[in-house]
């Protein structure tokens, strides 16, 4: 199963009003797993950035003026997405943006039924609860010391991790058949431990315990085991 870890970061809160992604990052799982196949860009919106979005990201129009715009880069991740399954933290402001995207440039909308949202994974499995992405990986012990602030690839990859604590934490299947095609996935190597053989256990009774089988039946009433 192929499923798209992804985030973006943009020039506001409002795709109606006109703002524009301004960063995308992808990281690609196979049965939950990282394959370490990745997709990030940051994108020149051409457009001003607004403030209060330059205060959660710290990136203003000019660190991008060099920066492809969407539409040189929308064939390569469209490619990277193919068919799987999206997976987003609050995933309805980052499809809601993609589509924005994709609109103006003539291309079919994502429908949101592809997308899961880990925001609601999580109210749904701790009921109030703080279901920040910081929350989270404060919960699961995911090190975010570093995230001073957002930024779509930093994100994604947190995000990745909380994602398989979400679904039961890092538990590959196990592998029944050593013949079996994992996919390209490295699995560990099956130990086998060598144990020392141990004596076969006598299970005959022995005399003491004959007599005292004996004993017993003869204090019972034509008991219907005796011979």
């Amino acid at each position: 199963m192929r499923e798209i870890v992804f985030d973006t970061e943009t020039t506001g809160l409002d795709p109606e009003a006109g703002h524009r992604i301004i960063e995308i990052a992808a990281i690609e799982l196979v049965n939950h797993l990282p394959t370490g196949r990745n997709f990030h860009r940051y994108v020149n919106p051409e457009r001003e950035i607004a403030p209060e979005a330059q205060a959660i990201h710290g990136m203003k129009l000019a660190d991008l003026a060099d920066k492809p715009v969407f539409a040189n880069i929308v064939a390569e991740l469209l490619e990277f997405l193919g068919d799987a399954r999206l997976v987003a933290h609050n995933a309805e402001f980052d499809v809601k943006f993609l589509n924005a995207e994709l609109k103006a440039l003539g291309f079919p909308p994502l429908p949101m039924a592809r997308a899961l949202d880990t925001v609601q994974m999580a109210r749904r499995k701790f009921p109030g609860a703080p279901a920040s992405l910081d929350a989270l990986c404060q919960r699961f012990g995911v090190d975010n010391t570093h995230r001073t602030l957002h930024g779509a690839l930093l994100d994604a990859e947190l995000l990745s991790e909380v994602y398989l604590e979400l679904i039961g934490g890092r538990q590959a299947a196990m592998l029944l058949d050593a013949g079996t095609d994992t996919g390209g996935l490295i699995m560990a190597p099956i130990v086998v431990r060598q144990r020392p053989p141990r004596e076969v256990r006598p299970h005959a009774p022995s005399p003491e315990e004959l007599a005292a089988h004996a004993a017993l039946l003869a204090k019972l009433k034509n008991p219907l085991w005796a011979s």
